[in-house]
């Protein structure tokens, strides 16, 4: 069994739950690690509490994982397995600062929430990286981490003289708890007392402006310390969860899955027959039968979607849990690659429908996207295809990869600028004979701007800020300064807004 070792190993294998004081003792520079956690913890709340997923996420990435490696050492990225997952999350984290698009900041922002633990808690999981199981493993062991050693930083910062640490332990919670009655009490007299508000009002302003929110990070940061340096205290002695041995994966009779896949395949050349009258029919087809062309060439990839993954999961757990001997598993084995050879043939079909939808409307954010997804959906079922082939073929050893492959792919597609320049070439060239340029101003990044100077600055469009009609220079003149005004700030900076700003 294969898991990398990113940590120290355990003595003698698993242990129960052990002393927070016990592990930090021969731990170096202990308290300078606390503080390190804190610091990280206060720029976690800066930057993804009171900004969102913007460029100062790509700091507190990069900051979670030079901590990290400080604190474990290059062992944590012993396996090649976590050596990938950890260049993947940087290039993720990197993101923030590059592109300017909401849609993809804010999936980026959800797929690190699901990988940094993933990746985090790799060196206790008793998975290889490829196993489903990991998907609830290796969360439950990084919840176990954040909330089963609160105690260990009282334990690091009373370590070694008792009496001395202990009161500097209470020196520290003391200032913290008169900073934070200062700051309520302050404006409480100032209201109770004319004189003393007058007196005080410079120095509230100053409180106002420079430390009220600053203080709010700052406590917000020490409540969230003690749960992430537990979740270090725990990946130095890592602990696999308990859990039952594993016991032989049951089998099921291949007949059962044999009478689904059927039913399945004979379904879906019905449909495919059908469909395949309106893709040669044309317009003309369609229209006698009272359906319009163009809601019928744009519909039907969300349900592809459903009918990949529902085929999928039909698909594997037949391969996987029939009994693999007599006529009924050659059977099975052939309905299956039918299946995946069908569902690849709808993708085409879909593919298709939406390449006529593009040819007479245009690309779109969500068409380009639609485009990505049925390549990805191709792929998973050219792997489903492939383990008909061969039934001991994990699956996920390659739909892992694939995943994290094709999403790193479509970061790396200037998706909004291909977007833009389609739709400008189409009107211009009297393809298209209206542009829709508030989409392109508003619903997409700063990468749209470049192409939107070459239409006609004269255009009038509408406002959506103020809801008034203006010209399109003006507009784009606006946008290029709320690009100058993110840059401002280290926090909402990215190189796409640099771009539009036009600054050096």
């Amino acid at each position: 069994m294969e898991h990398p070792k990113n940590a120290l190993p355990p003595e003698g294998g698993a242990k129960p739950a052990q002393n927070p004081a016990k592990i930090m003792n021969p731990v170096p520079h202990g308290r300078l690690f606390l503080a390190l956690t804190a610091a990280f913890c206060v720029l976690l709340v800066d930057t993804l509490v009171f900004h969102g997923p913007t460029a100062g996420l790509t700091a507190a990435v990069f900051a979670w994982y030079a901590l990290l490696l400080a604190w474990l050492g290059p062992n944590f990225l012993a396996a090649p397995s976590s050596r990938v997952l950890f260049l993947f999350d940087l290039f993720l984290g990197l993101t923030f600062a590059l592109g300017s698009n909401w849609y993809f900041r804010l999936w980026n922002c959800l797929a690190l929430l699901v990988l940094l633990p993933l990746h985090t808690a790799s060196g206790a999981s008793r998975f290889p990286w490829w196993r489903p199981a990991i998907l609830w493993e290796r969360p439950l062991l990084f919840l176990r981490g954040l909330f089963g050693h609160l105690s260990a930083p009282a334990a690091v910062l009373t370590a070694g003289k008792k009496g001395d640490n202990r009161r500097t332990l209470v020196l520290v919670a003391g200032g913290c708890g008169a900073l934070a009655l200062v700051a309520l009490l302050l404006p409480i007299l100032a209201s109770a007392d004319a004189l003393f508000a007058a007196a005080t009002a410079n120095l509230r302003a100053f409180i106002q402006v420079h430390f009220t929110t600053a203080l709010w990070k700052l406590l917000w940061g020490l409540v969230l310390t003690p749960f992430v340096f537990g979740l270090l205290v725990s990946l130095r002695r890592p602990q696999p969860l308990e859990v039952p041995a594993a016991e032989k994966s049951p089998k099921a009779d291949g007949l059962l899955f044999v009478v689904m896949l059927a039913a399945l395949d004979v379904l879906y050349l019905l449909f495919l027959a059908v469909q395949s009258a309106g893709l040669f029919g044309g317009a003309d087809y369609l229209a006698a039968r009272g359906i319009s062309y163009a809601d019928w060439a744009r519909g039907g990839f969300f349900q592809m979607v459903g009918v990949t993954v529902l085929n999928l999961a039909v698909l594997l757990p037949a391969l996987t849990l029939s009994h693999r001997e007599g006529r009924a598993w050659k059977v099975l084995r052939l309905l299956s690659a039918l299946l995946a050879v069908e569902s690849l043939v709808l993708l085409v079909s879909a593919c298709w429908r939406m390449t006529l939808y593009v040819t007479a409307y245009g690309l779109s954010f969500k068409r380009l996207m639609t485009y990505w997804g049925m390549a990805m959906m191709a792929l998973f079922l050219l792997t489903a295809l492939y383990k008909t082939r061969r039934p001991d073929f994990a699956f996920c050893r390659a739909a892992f990869p694939l995943a994290l492959a094709g999403w790193l792919v479509i970061n790396c597609v200037p998706a909004d600028y291909l977007v833009a320049k389609n739709q400008v070439d189409r009107y211009l060239s009297g393809e298209s004979a209206a542009i829709d340029a508030e989409y392109l101003l508003y619903s997409l990044s700063y990468d749209t701007l470049s192409q939107l100077e070459r239409l006609d600055g004269n255009l009038i469009c509408h406002d959506w800020q103020n809801g008034s009609q203006r010209r399109l220079a003006v507009l784009i003149s606006h946008r290029r300064a709320e690009a100058a005004a993110e840059c401002a700030d280290w926090h909402t900076w990215s190189l796409s807004a640099t771009l539009a700003s036009g600054q050096p």
